[in-house]
């Protein structure tokens, strides 16, 4: 019987690049073990393509590959460093948190990135101390992997995330803020809240505002008001409230909608004319938010907010979001309204809810 795989193995040195790129790739359809060690030495072709089938071939065949792959992260060869990270990013095998570890600190920002990818698909929480200190890295691709890997592991580790919040650093701070509100834990509420009013940087309490909307706890709702009146905050806090969903914002998100409680120090937008200034931002969120809240006391103002053409598609999509029960109001739309522009959303509204002619 012909051994294919032995014939593939040996076509991994052949001196067409094609040749070798084919036979990496069918030896990772085959997964079989004996090619671990002939798809490693690839990862020092010269070709490109030959080396990213190498890697995918070695990513397939997956277990039996870790330990070698492990053995490359201490390669003299920076690209055999990078290459076998990557790799073991997406195996994500325990077996290797240790060597991991010891390249955490990396010249090479792209292991350093793969090394923070595959410690948080691992998930082993002994990672998230030396994880934490990546959140200072100087380029932003592991910064932002690093807050994607304290996420994944979860619980384990919001009580240093939640230490990292007064870091002197500010991009810690960020970094920080933005994984509690991926892991959603309802202890980062109280922290996030104090960050909220009180960061000395402005980036981080706009993420602090982002985050208590994906934890979407109840709590903050009354501080997420009062944030609404500082400019900066307003269409943070505003799509934090919709994404948390309770009922008692409705009344404040109606009055932005209205433009009853525009802040004083709202300003213009260069380029845009006096009409245009910042508010219109807050209007759009404030627009969404009712739709996610679906409030049926809402409904009346986003029917008005259609004479707005700021907010005229959003208000079609929000009425939208109600059903069925908004067609009544919007069949007074289309009883009233002359003008073309805001009888194409009604309408348009009236078909996304089901509505026919003569049916409902």
């Amino acid at each position: 019987m012909i051994d294919t795989v032995a014939e593939h193995i040996a076509a991994l040195k052949d001196e067409d690049w094609a040749v070798r790129e084919d036979a990496a790739t069918a030896l990772g359809l085959s997964r079989d073990t004996r090619a671990v060690v002939p798809l490693v030495a690839l990862l020092k072709d010269s070709d490109r393509a030959v080396r990213e089938a190498a890697m995918a071939a070695l990513t397939a065949i997956g277990e039996a590959s870790v330990m070698v792959l492990s053995a490359c992260l201490q390669d003299s060869d920076l690209s055999v460093q990078e290459s076998a990270a990557a790799i073991l990013a997406k195996i994500a095998d325990a077996r290797v948190v240790d060597p991991l570890l010891a390249v955490l600190n990396s010249p090479s920002w792209i292991v350093r990135m793969h090394t923070a990818r595959a410690l948080g698909q691992i998930g082993d929480a002994s990672v998230v101390k030396p994880l934490v200190l990546l959140l200072q890295d100087t380029v932003k691709a592991v910064r932002t992997d690093t807050g994607e890997a304290l996420a994944r592991i979860g619980a384990a580790a919001v009580p240093i995330l939640l230490e990292s919040l007064k870091h002197e650093e500010w991009l810690v701070r960020l970094h920080a803020v933005e994984a509690l509100g991926k892991i959603r834990s309802p202890d980062a509420v109280e922290p996030l809240l104090y960050v909220l009013f009180n960061d000395r940087d402005a980036a981080v309490r706009e993420d602090a505002a982002r985050s208590l909307g994906e934890i979407g706890d109840s709590r903050a709702v009354e501080f997420l008001m009062t944030a609404m009146a500082e400019p900066g905050l307003r269409p943070l806090a505003i799509e934090a409230l919709g994404r948390i969903g309770d009922r008692r914002a409705v009344p404040a998100l109606i009055s932005v909608v209205n433009g009853t409680s525009q802040p004083v120090d709202s300003r213009p937008l260069h380029g845009c004319g006096d009409r245009w200034d910042q508010e219109m931002f807050a209007m759009e969120a404030a627009v969404k938010a009712l739709a996610q809240i679906r409030d049926e006391s809402a409904i009346p103002t986003l029917v008005a907010a259609l004479q707005n053409t700021v907010v005229r598609a959003e208000a079609a999509a929000a009425l939208a979001a109600f059903g069925t029960r908004a067609i009544p109001f919007l069949l007074e739309v289309l009883k009233k309204e002359r003008d073309e522009n805001i009888l194409f959303y009604a309408k348009d509204a009236l078909t996304q809810v089901g509505w026919r002619p003569g049916r409902i």
